[in-house]
């Protein structure tokens, strides 16, 4: 069986821009724009999820710190 290349097909008007991409595999975007995408997929278990759980993400060291912080943060009644 051949190997497969697939391809996205972004509409017009969310086309990543061209200024943003620091080279073909990568693309910068601003959290905002894939955090409700991130949060739906999560929350309806899509299966594509799991395809790219091994991904290495870059974040900002004070965002790192936040995270950090939040996952051991244990609120008080």
């Amino acid at each position: 069986m051949p190997d497969s290349h697939l391809r996205v097909f972004w509409p017009d008007d969310h086309r990543p821009s061209r200024h943003s991409a620091t080279t073909v595999e990568t693309v910068k975007v601003p959290l905002a724009e894939v955090l409700p995408l991130f949060t739906d997929a999560v929350r309806n278990r899509r299966a594509w999820l799991t395809d790219f759980e091994n991904e290495e993400i870059t974040i900002s060291a004070d965002l790192y710190e936040v995270l950090h912080a939040y996952e051991h943060y244990r609120p008080t009644a």
